[in-house]
């Protein structure tokens, strides 16, 4: 294979703004294709690694999001070490790669498909204020999650007692099975349904889980949430969601934030922008007027003489922290318009019908001058 490092997504095949659900169903699809143990493929190794590199990469919100900005220098320059071990990577490979392939209920690495495993992940939505995911904030987040049951520990079975051997497979965990086929007599070696692999079995279950080792709880949460996140932002919170059964570890809990719009700011990535009203005059006289900026404070402005409707101006270094690198700052734009008044008093518009008649004066001088020199030009006079 080529040394130069390929686009996770092109790898993974999946769009760049595919969801976590479609990183993961296409992995998994992946993964079986290219699997050594079933691809003749002499690089089917090195494509297996590379393949589990880019799902490492892309199942982490931290890490694609690094990527997408920066691609592989921004992910080395982090100190992403991309050495891949899919053994430690995947703690629950073992179960992917039997129900592939099948066998005799052993996965990756050689564990029991039916021990403990891995509980389920949980997604959170956690709505911000604009303000709050432009400079970061401490927020609690409460959920609903399975947990280890307190009585039996996650094992399911009544305190004192414990699990006794299966009958079905005499403890292994597995049993043979001889098919007759058209070719002869065909052997496989298969999980026991009866003790899902386990080689044991709960004869007297725990009566606070009912044999089941977890029981619904409620779990509130404290999370820092960095400056710079935007709407869509995931962040992950390690091994909190669901308690694996048979004393598994937790699952990974998904906070996906929505963020509120401003009232007076918009956000471009980590730039701000806003519409700042102003007066006729204060365009054509020149003013320095304090304009509300988005942490809180006023910060001075000065608008020159003769500055045009719709202008724009930028304030550097005013604007939101970038996510993972707070000390650098978008910028802040701000653009004047011209306020119309809705209501004059008197003096107003006396005040504006004169300045009207200066100009339609000049307008009618400037136009007689013109007219005066292009008769000049035409008779030669000039």
């Amino acid at each position: 294979m080529s040394t130069t490092k390929r686009d996770y997504y092109e790898i993974l095949g999946v769009a760049r703004n595919a969801t976590s659900d479609e990183i993961k169903k296409a992995f998994r699809k992946k993964a079986k294709e290219c699997h050594p143990d079933t691809n003749q493929n002499p690089e089917s190794e090195a494509l297996f690694k590379e393949l589990g590199e880019a799902y490492d990469v892309l199942s982490d919100s931290n890490k694609r999001q690094v990527y997408d900005a920066y691609g592989h220098d921004g992910l080395r320059s982090g100190g992403y070490q991309p050495g891949w071990d899919f053994a430690q990577g995947f703690p629950d490979l073992g179960d992917l790669f039997a129900s592939f392939f099948g066998g005799g209920g052993y996965g990756f690495g050689g564990r029991r498909s039916g021990g403990p495993q891995q509980g389920d992940d949980i997604r959170v939505e956690l709505v911000l204020e604009f303000t709050e995911a432009a400079f970061g904030v401490d927020r609690d987040i409460h959920y609903t999650r399975l947990e280890h049951c307190g009585t039996c520990h996650g094992s399911g079975a009544r305190p004192g007692s414990g699990p006794t051997v299966c009958n079905g497979c005499g403890g292994s965990g597995q049993i043979r099975q001889t098919t007759q086929t058209i070719i002869g007599h065909f052997t496989q070696i298969v999980v026991c349904a009866r003790c899902q692999g386990m080689g044991t079995m709960i004869v007297d279950p725990c009566q606070s889980c009912h044999g089941q080792g977890r029981i619904q709880g409620e779990k509130v949460y404290s999370l820092t949430i960095p400056p710079g996140v935007d709407n869509g932002t995931r962040l992950r919170i390690s091994n909190e969601g669901d308690a694996g059964p048979l004393g598994g570890p937790g699952g990974d809990v998904y906070v996906v934030l929505q963020v509120k719009p401003h009232a007076v700011f918009k956000r471009d990535n980590y730039d701000i922008y806003a519409s700042q009203p102003v007066s006729y005059a204060q365009l054509a006289l020149g003013d320095e007027i304090e304009i509300p900026m988005l942490n809180g404070s006023q910060q001075s402005l000065k608008i020159p003489a003769g500055t045009q409707n719709g202008h724009v101006f930028t304030i550097k270094n005013a604007g939101i922290p970038h996510l993972n690198q707070p000390s650098r700052l978008g910028d802040h734009y701000v653009q004047v318009q011209v306020s119309i008044p809705t209501h004059l008093s008197g003096e107003e518009r006396k005040l504006l019908e004169r300045l009207q008649e200066l100009q339609q004066e000049r307008e009618r001088k400037g136009n007689t001058s013109f007219m005066h020199k292009f008769k000049e030009v035409l008779t030669g006079h000039a």
